[in-house]
């Protein structure tokens, strides 16, 4: 039997899952690309793969590399995905990705339905599986009223000053400290900061976490048509004055200033300084936290949606519970596009495959094949007669 040729871009700690999860799969050949060699020796040493040493940040590269390939993946670092989900359109082949790219995806759906392209984009946890809930429960309710999802992924033990590190690219946290945040409210997309309105959360596996806007709803705010909306990150208590402090005194900022005759980034310096202590040590045991809340009316009847996820460091393979969380409904996704089990052409969204009859389903099955369980209790809520 022939078998589908798979490339993955990108073989940080979520491609290195994605990628060992679809080796394990007699029918897939699975190559593995990035720029830097030692990333790719180390999952040689666990994985059975083809490596590949390539500069994604190409997208000739890109290209080449999708058109040699039955199936594209996407683990890319933000600033790269848009440059690489053209490239892969352009070479004409089926793509799944998790890159949190600041740009809007969908201003590809155009290019993608043109050279008959399905792209199913943000295919992570938040956004991602949190889309997925929101559209299946979008598929059972005559009408959305209110839809949050709070997320996030932190070591499990505390440490002073940042009480933080990053299970993902710390470049693309930093990003969500300083985005412009959209939010749907009474049926109005608002912009608001990053950071802002904070609220204390108990959550029972790790006790109280204060949660802040992010900009996470992206194609939600499209596909979905609520009138309240809004996503929220997750951290410690604590974490969002020192982040506040440093963003407004201006450690973030792209604009160059001179020091000692050097200009500099001050972002960049911020990195230089703050990587290496956000950067989980050898065995370190971090989690991930997902809570989804919608609430939808149908015939006069309002119900409340709640679907919760949490998920730690596994001990066995030592992959950590946002690399799963977010690498493996990615790879699920990339054996439905390898199996032709997605016919719809564009740049897809997870929320529209969650309408779709019995992919839910589907998707929470084999997450919890791989030991990542989501639940789901719907409870009816009562309602005054003005609110329906």
């Amino acid at each position: 039997m022939k078998q589908t040729r798979i490339i993955v871009l990108g073989c940080g700690m979520v491609g290195a899952t994605i990628a060992r999860d679809l080796a394990a799969d007699a029918e897939l050949d699975v190559a593995v690309a990035d720029v830097n060699p030692q990333n790719l020796a180390r999952l040689a040493a666990v994985c059975r793969c083809r490596f590949v040493e390539a500069d994604l940040g190409r997208p000739a590269e890109v290209g080449r590399l999708a058109r040699e390939h039955d199936v594209a993946v996407g683990a890319l670092p933000s600033h790269l995905g848009l440059p690489a989900l053209k490239a892969v359109i352009e070479a004409g082949k089926p793509y799944a990705d998790i890159s949190f790219m600041a740009e809007d995806a969908m201003d590809l759906d155009a290019l993608a339905k043109e050279r008959g392209v399905t792209a199913v984009v943000d295919c992570g946890v938040a956004p991602g599986l949190a889309n997925v809930c929101i559209g299946y429960v979008a598929s059972l309710e005559d009408r959305l009223d209110d839809v949050a999802f709070y997320v996030g992924g932190l070591p499990r033990r505390r440490s002073w000053p940042y009480q933080y590190k990053a299970p993902f690219a710390p470049s693309d946290v930093l990003e969500e400290y300083t985005r412009p945040v959209r939010l749907v409210e009474n049926g109005q997309v608002l912009i608001k900061p990053a950071l802002s309105e904070p609220e204390l959360m108990d959550f029972p596996q790790v006790g109280t976490l204060e949660a802040f806007n992010t900009d996470g709803l992206r194609s939600l705010i499209r596909t979905i048509p609520a009138r309240n909306m809004k996503e929220k990150t997750l951290r410690y208590p604590g974490h969002i004055d020192l982040m506040r402090a440093l963003r407004e005194t201006g450690f973030f900022s792209k604009k160059e200033v001179e020091v000692g005759g050097v200009m500099v980034r001050p972002l960049d310096l911020t990195a230089k300084l703050l990587f290496p202590k956000w950067t989980l040590a050898p065995g370190e045991q971090e989690f991930t936290i997902l809570r989804v809340v919608v609430e939808g009316t149908t015939g006069g009847r309002r119900h409340r949606h709640v679907f919760e996820l949490y998920d730690e460091t596994d001990q066995a393979t030592g992959q950590t519970s946002m690399a799963r969380t977010t690498g493996f409904p990615c790879a699920v996704v990339t054996r439905m596009l390898a199996g032709g089990e997605i016919g719809q052409k564009g740049v897809l969204p997870p929320e529209l495959l969650g309408r779709q009859p019995g992919f839910y389903g589907r998707l929470i099955n084999e997450l919890a094949a791989r030991g990542v369980n989501l639940t789901h209790r719907r409870e009816e809520v009562e309602t005054s007669p003005a609110a329906v």
